[in-house]
């Protein structure tokens, strides 16, 4: 948490607190550790913070910064100065996300401190205008703007036109119907095949590469051009060398794609056909593929957890949380491994290796298919050259938890896939010297990127285009090593709801990827989604009112898994307009509100219920449980199978869910779920599947 011990240059943060004196449609509850929980009761929710110390300097310390958690968010937010209070001395702006994580926000004071003319002695805080929304805060204070501020302050001005027109360029490339194609894009280790037709269009047509982190549409020069023979029939088959020099750096080729271009004027060239990625990639090694031996998993699987649980739950599958920026530096030092990739020395971080040895061996030793979750820290304040500037997207927000990994930028892309490859390498061997990471879930709840995968301001078309290249490299990459591993999207359960601003529909995101997949070669990814309850802190998910049986329900939670599994059976959403696109549920758990022997129940009962809906849908391979024990970094929740660590009466207990789960998928289920059907109202499993037509 910050502090007033905070500083950006040589300035003191001013922490500040707050009262519910002349509160208005909120209550106020102060929690440990200086943090606050604050409840709306009308539609006009505000309060005021104490008196602003004498030592805050509005010139410098103008930003007012905080961190919070949420389950529902808000639908705005603006801060007044005052005396007195007015809407020409107030910053007002998107609401708080739906954030189940502690988040950043921070509000520049700026425009109002210079109209205020002076240091106003209080702040008012208005959270949206709707009842019934739930915010904790804390480390609340006024604070320079940190050299990220100031940089993304500098990029926004400039972006706004320009992602305007690229947004058009790119949704008329998506949609046009070119006249010539490239049909399959092959890779091994020395060469690239690349085969296509041109339907006999006139003129001096070439073979284009297009570098995966260039924009497509924006390229009238390409960095390689190979002059197209056709047989009578139009088509073509041209090999090139994989590896591409450029300078003193290497270009893997396997990270570009190919399209067909005709020479204009000026030495200019324009698209013939979409780019291509590539189909097939030839692996080092044929591994054996793995999957998993029931649904059973467990989210978040570390070694230093009760691994005793991995054996005595009979789990099959789990996922371990990768941040990069944690395994590679760019500079050497002790304990630093140097490793090449694209032309330059890089450095991988042996000890941030060697914990995730332990856990991956520890899943290994149990035959568990594991999916790695990988994630990208802010780049904060990291300088130039830093391994977490080069990796995070130049446009993230601090706002955001994690970021979006810059596949903009060459150097960018190139500090992403070294990162990629050496994991992928590692973790990929014959001999599972050290674990095996069977697939890559790129990277977390995309469709609440701002808080879990940040870009910055992006429509949906153009964050899918980022999240896209990100997914198509870790595909190629893994695919070197691995013929079986598989790149999965991360979604929640909001699907065609967008809870507040700055959140995507996850619908409308899958949809995208689907486009993107038939304009430049369908690649087999899959979906991580996590299906909730509609309110996380309610376990009696059966009866959630926003989870409807329509592929245009507003979430997408336990209650309505088919719906999910329909999305899937679609012929448009097929992996070549054939198969099926396996889903892992790869995050998602039931609370119980306390350890009362009612909530407890609840919970348990929620997940009989959950296991009943997706046992029979063939679509959903792994149900990996979060969380594994209860944590008190998750805002008041305790969705674990087992009790806080520190819990005063029985740490690191066993709940009741628990011992359910255990008995899930054997000859015991029946009798241990049996208590459920009351809790739920129901005399039969049956009674809760649905059975009717899903349009």
């Amino acid at each position: 948490m910050a502090s007033a011990a905070d500083t950006a240059g040589a300035v003191t943060a001013v922490p500040l607190e707050l009262t519910d004196k002349d509160a208005h449609d909120v209550t106020l509850r102060r929690l440990e550790a200086g943090a606050y929980e604050i409840r709306t009761t009308g539609a006009d929710p505000y309060l005021f913070t104490e008196p602003i110390a004498s030592t805050f300097d509005p010139a410098r310390q103008h930003v007012l910064a905080f961190e919070f958690f949420s389950a529902t968010g808000t639908n705005a937010f603006q801060v007044f100065l005052g005396p007195p209070v007015s809407e020409a001395h107030s910053v007002s702006g998107p609401g708080l996300s739906r954030s189940e994580g502690w988040s950043s926000h921070a509000v520049d004071l700026k425009p109002a401190l210079d109209r205020f003319g002076r240091s106003p002695r209080v702040l008012r805080l208005d959270f949206g205008s709707s009842a019934g929304k739930t915010v904790q805060i804390r480390a609340l204070r006024l604070r320079p703007q940190t050299e990220q501020e100031v940089r993304l302050a500098a990029r926004r001005a400039a972006l706004r036109a320009s992602e305007k027109a690229l947004e058009t360029r790119l949704r008329d490339y998506l949609d046009r119907a070119y006249p010539c194609r490239v049909t399959r894009v092959s890779v091994d280790d020395k060469q690239v095949l690349v085969e296509g037709e041109t339907a006999g269009e006139p003129g001096s047509l070439f073979l284009a590469e297009v570098p995966l982190h260039e924009p497509v549409t924006e390229l009238s020069r390409f960095p390689s051009l190979e002059p197209i023979p056709t047989n009578a029939a139009g088509r073509f088959s041209i090999r090139l060398d994989r590896r591409r020099k450029q300078g003193e750096r290497e270009h893997d080729r396997l990270l570009s794609r190919w399209a067909v271009v005709r020479e204009a004027n000026g030495g200019k060239f324009e698209l013939l056909s979409h780019a291509r990625y590539a189909d097939a990639v030839r692996p080092r090694a044929d591994l054996p593929e793995e999957r998993p031996r029931n649904k059973k998993g467990i989210g978040g699987i570390t070694h230093a957890g009760p691994v005793s649980d991995l054996d005595d739950l009979g789990v099959a599958a789990g996922t371990v949380n990768i941040v990069v920026n944690g395994a590679v530096s760019t500079v050497p030092g002790p304990g630093r491994t140097p490793f090449p990739y694209a032309g330059r020395t890089w450095y991988a971080e042996d000890r941030y290796l060697e914990q995730l040895d332990k856990t991956l061996l520890e899943a290994a030793k149990r035959r568990l298919v594991m999916s790695a979750i990988v994630l990208i820290g802010q780049a904060g304040d990291a300088p130039a050259g830093a391994f977490g500037r080069l990796i995070a997207h130049p446009d993230a927000d601090p706002a955001g938890i994690f970021a979006m990994p810059d596949v903009s930028s060459q150097e960018g892309l190139e500090a992403y896939a070294a990162a990629l490859d050496l994991l992928a390498a590692r973790y990929s061997r014959p001999d599972g010297k050290y674990g095996r990471i069977h697939h890559w879930i790129l990277h977390n709840e995309i469709n609440a990127g701002w808080v879990w995968t940040n870009a910055g301001e992006k429509t949906a078309l153009l964050y899918m285009d980022l999240y896209h290249k990100s997914m198509r490299a870790a595909h190629l990459i893994a695919r070197q090593y691995d013929p079986h591993a598989r790149a999965f999207i991360s979604l929640e359960h909001h699907w065609t709801l967008t809870p507040t601003d700055r959140f995507y529909a996850g619908r409308e995101l899958l949809d995208l990827l689907v486009t993107f997949s038939q304009a430049e070669g369908d690649f087999p990814w899959a979906i991580a989604f996590h299906p909730y309850p509609q309110n996380l802190f309610d376990p009696r998910v059966w009866e959630d009112t926003e989870a409807a049986f329509t592929l245009d329900t507003p979430k997408i939670t336990f209650k309505n898994l088919e719906v999910l599994d329909a999305w899937v059976k679609q012929p448009r959403n097929l992996f070549q307009g054939k198969h099926r696109r396996t889903i892992h549920l790869t995050e998602q758990g039931l609370n119980s509100p306390d350890y009362s022997e009612k909530s407890l129940r609840d919970q348990a009962a929620g997940m009989a219920y959950a296991w009943n809906k997706i046992k029979g849908l063939d679509t959903i391979e792994v149900f990996d449980y979060h969380n594994w024990v209860d944590n008190r970094g998750e805002g008041g929740l305790r969705i674990g199978l087992r009790r806080f660590p520190d819990d005063k009466d029985d740490p690191l207990g066993k709940k009741p869910i628990w011992f359910l789960f255990q008995a899930l998928g054997t000859d015991n289920e029946e009798k241990s779920a049996a208590f459920a059907k009351s809790v739920i109202g129901i005399r039969d499993w049956s009674e809760i599947r649905h059975r009717g037509p899903i349009r």
